[in-house]
């Protein structure tokens, strides 16, 4: 889980046909990915996603992006109902809004969590670049969680993430012909016990490497 805030929204165009997410992503012991991101399309919509295993599955419609407000964004693998819960809410207007989706027909998915992503992903379909951002951002209360009693499932102890690492599959360049990607990851340090961070325009060639 985590906590994003929208600091702007800034006026660059997305390729035709093209999107991007603030990711925020969790694996499980299978390395199936489950996400729920912010995503900013070219044709200007902006909207938060649940996605299963690169699916797109629901579209939040109640909670939507709006600059400044902080939005609190959680994964729950719930196996007792063999389904996993996305919930998300503005923590400026107190509107929430959960979806949950059913994995009866997945007989074989571990609800067990392995390892976690929070960043951005760029989708190009007209070039082989990235391109500038569409909102600066601010990243805290990155944490995960477990079940603490066998018997309740609602019963969940959260620790902060302690550590990022960036190229985490070894090359920079293997999505993109780009030397760089334009955005600058800034201000990150440790709030409230949790990692944070800023992304905002500018260039970097390497993601974030931090350690608690």
């Amino acid at each position: 889980m985590d906590n994003i805030k929208i600091t702007d929204e800034l006026k660059n165009e997305i390729p035709d046909r093209s999107w991007m997410l603030y990711l925020l992503e969790v694996f499980n012991t299978q390395n199936i990915a489950v996400e729920l991101n912010l995503i900013s399309q070219y044709d200007d919509q902006n909207y938060f996603e649940a996605i299963f295993n690169g699916s797109n599955k629901y579209r939040f419609i109640k909670v939507l992006p709006e600059t400044g407000n902080i939005y609190f964004r959680q994964i729950k693998f719930d196996k007792p109902n063999l389904s996993i819960e996305y919930y998300l809410k503005n923590l400026n207007t107190e509107i929430d809004e959960t979806f949950v989706l059913n994995l009866t027909a997945e007989g074989s998915f571990s609800y067990r969590f392995s390892n976690c992503f929070s960043g951005i992903e760029w989708w190009n379909k007209i070039d082989n670049m990235p391109y500038p951002i569409r909102f600066s951002i601010e990243i805290s209360s990155l944490m995960y969680g477990y079940n603490d009693n066998p018997d309740d499932s609602a019963s969940i102890i959260f620790f902060p993430v302690k550590s990022l690492t960036s190229n985490k599959d070894g090359n920079f360049n293997n999505t993109f012909s780009a030397a760089y990607y334009p955005v600058r990851f800034i201000n990150y340090g440790v709030k409230n016990g949790c990692i944070c961070y800023r992304v905002e325009q500018g260039f970097c060639s390497d993601g974030l490497n931090f350690r608690v």
